[in-house]
């Protein structure tokens, strides 16, 4: 199994020092992916932007974009960005896109909430991996839509889903699933690995990979911080609601962060990327320590 680690876009105050210094530190360590994920209402940095910076210092790692909402983006511009990504990585780009959960974040990029997400995901999936194999966007174009990806048509994509109706769904068009879990539960996440093999058997495809992160915090004030990440991270479901959370997040020490890495590795992940919550560089070498001694 590997493991990956998350910049820590999700904490404020994230400037170019400590970004950089992030990226190089998880290049030099025991992971296999830099990952970053989505947000426009909040914080974080763009993560097209974010992750070509994190590739521009960075030689070995996987770039990894854990989730992009692809349904609030210009299908033609985001294959242009993405493949620009791949370029710059030199072929390095694992693509997680999902449908989002967040009306304030549709309605800042100008996007309807009430389409019908699932299906416009899997149709711009179809018409990412068109563009990519360089069909042309628009007819009597001179050009088709570049540059192409490194990797020959295009990253492998990942669909981010938990549920079964999702999964299924997703069995048609994705190379596997990335999922997310709070706790993280054990439970949660063997049902929807079962839940994918099962998906991809039935499309007669070969296996998914299987791909899953959760929050974790290290340290003397791990619990405390973890709180304060949560509220604000989930403001948008209202206090109460980080507060039922936050009880359910159980990896706030090394031994339940190693714990949770091995349950996973006995479920059958093939990566497990892990989100921090805390911007300080160090955090790096702390992750890397447990994960060398799995």
């Amino acid at each position: 199994m590997q493991v990956g680690l998350n910049l820590p876009v999700m904490v404020p105050g994230l400037d170019r020092a400590r970004m950089l210094e992030w990226s190089r530190r998880i290049d030099r360590g025991p992971f296999s992916s830099l990952a970053a994920g989505e947000r426009i209402t909040f914080p974080n940095p763009e993560i097209l932007v974010a992750l070509s910076a994190a590739a521009a210092v960075t030689e070995r790692v996987k770039i990894a974009l854990t989730v992009l909402v692809l349904p609030m983006h210009a299908t033609a511009l985001a294959a242009k960005q993405i493949a620009t990504l791949d370029v710059v990585s030199d072929g390095r780009v694992v693509l997680g896109v999902g449908a989002g959960a967040r009306r304030e974040d549709y309605a800042a990029a100008e996007r309807d909430y009430e389409i019908a997400k699932l299906a416009r995901l899997e149709e711009q999936v179809g018409e990412l991996r068109r563009i990519w194999a360089g069909e042309n966007r628009v007819a009597g174009a001179l050009r088709p839509v570049e540059p192409f990806p490194v990797q020959p048509g295009g990253p492998e994509i990942l669909a981010g889903s938990l549920s079964e109706t999702s999964i299924r769904r997703a069995a048609r068009w994705a190379d596997g699933i990335a999922g997310f879990s709070f706790g993280p539960s054990l439970a949660e996440i063997d049902a929807a690995f079962q839940h994918a093999r099962t998906a991809w058997r039935e499309q007669g495809r070969p296996a998914p990979r299987l791909v899953t992160s959760f929050w974790y915090a290290l340290g003397g004030s791990a619990r405390d911080r973890l709180g304060d990440y949560l509220r604000r991270y989930l403001a948008f479901m209202g206090d109460a609601v980080a507060e039922k959370l936050l009880p359910l997040v159980t990896t706030t020490s090394a031994a339940a962060l190693r714990d949770a890495l091995r349950a996973l590795r006995d479920l059958g992940a093939d990566e497990v990327i892990l989100v921090p919550t805390t911007r300080e560089p160090d955090e790096v070498e702390r992750v890397a320590e447990i994960v060398t001694a799995l």
